[in-house]
């Protein structure tokens, strides 16, 4: 990959909300606040999608390299044909749809919004929807793994079984007392991570029979001179599917930090980026880490520059960065 700045023909206009990178290939699929839909061909530099609709997407995922599905501002869910671009919608809550996740294990396709809804459809029947469960507030962040689906509601974590969406089987406090922003789970063990509006992350991981299980929180940023912690939100957390423990944190104020969930200590930080992190995403072969830079609307004071999404070549210690996104910086 060389060093310089990629354009996208029909630049971001709009606040960038997700980024996930596909199953089995280095497409990149990216949801924006202007209403598009786009799937970015990394290893060929090349914009292959762009699929317009009527509302501000809010979050994206696959289903597999064809099949990709968005959550929009207008509660509508979008299904996507990828090699046409030709989309339709599946349904929709109540209310503004804010997350969307796809489970290989159930063929479900999961939905949460504003509505205070979690929704379900199974795409192997033409049936529509197939559960509806009722939360007690909205949903801020979702993650699933395996049969297992992460619900971040408040300061708490619900988990539910896929196959039986009728109750958690677990409830967790996550000991912050602060609002969760983001909950990320574990492609190769059982657990998740949470990030909050204050900065702090907590791990819960269940480690093989003979190992400990890893339980604890600490703060992205230390102290500053004036000994005071600096209060600034994680956005999102990922985890490397290939180096067991490694992880990468993403806040409010451009910063991309390496974590090692075993050692507990800091592998590194990318320079700062020109916006908040609002997206994280590594490929499946965990040698690729995308990293969108944008605006969040979080706060009203934020840098509004042009949004970016820079892919990083993973290589032991040495991380290699191009920006790819819409920008006339240079």
């Amino acid at each position: 990959m060389s060093g310089a700045a990629l354009k996208f023909e029909n630049p971001i206009r709009d606040a960038i909300s997700r980024i996930r990178f596909a199953p089995k290939s280095d497409s990149l699929l990216i949801s924006s606040w202007d209403s598009s839909l786009r799937l970015y061909d990394v290893g060929n530099s090349a914009l292959r999608l762009e699929a317009s609709s009527e509302a501000a997407l809010l979050d994206c995922c696959f289903q597999n390299e064809s099949v990709a599905f968005s959550a929009g501002s207008d509660g509508f869910i979008r299904r996507y044909d990828l090699h046409s671009g030709i989309h339709d919608s599946i349904g929709n809550h109540d209310d503004t749809s804010t997350c969307v996740g796809y489970s290989d294990e159930t063929c479900q396709v999961i939905t949460a919004g504003l509505d205070k809804k979690i929704l379900s459809w199974d795409t192997r029947t033409p049936k529509g929807i197939a559960c509806v469960r009722n939360m007690d507030s909205e949903v801020m962040s979702m993650s699933l793994s395996g049969f297992d689906m992460m619900v971040a509601v408040g300061a708490s974590i619900y988990v539910y079984d896929l196959r039986r969406l009728e109750k958690p089987f677990q409830s967790k406090d996550s000991h912050m007392g602060v609002q969760i922003v983001c909950v990320s789970s574990i492609p190769y063990a059982k657990g998740f991570a949470v990030g909050s509006v204050d900065g702090r992350v907590a791990l819960e991981i269940s480690c093989p029979s003979n190992s400990d299980d890893i339980r604890y929180m600490f703060r992205c940023h230390p102290k500053s001179t004036d000994s005071k912690y600096h209060l600034v939100s994680v956005n999102d957390i990922v985890f490397n599917p290939i180096i067991y423990g490694a992880f990468v944190t993403g806040d409010n104020e451009g910063y991309v930090t390496a974590w090692d969930a075993t050692s507990k200590r800091r592998l590194f930080q990318l320079p700062r980026y020109p916006n908040s992190v609002a997206s994280l995403s590594y490929d499946h072969k965990g040698q690729l880490l995308a990293v969108a830079s944008s605006y969040t609307y979080q706060e009203a004071n934020e840098i509004e520059e042009p949004p970016l999404v820079f892919i990083h070549e993973v290589d032991n210690d040495n991380m290699r960065s191009v920006s790819v996104g819409s920008s006339s910086r240079r």
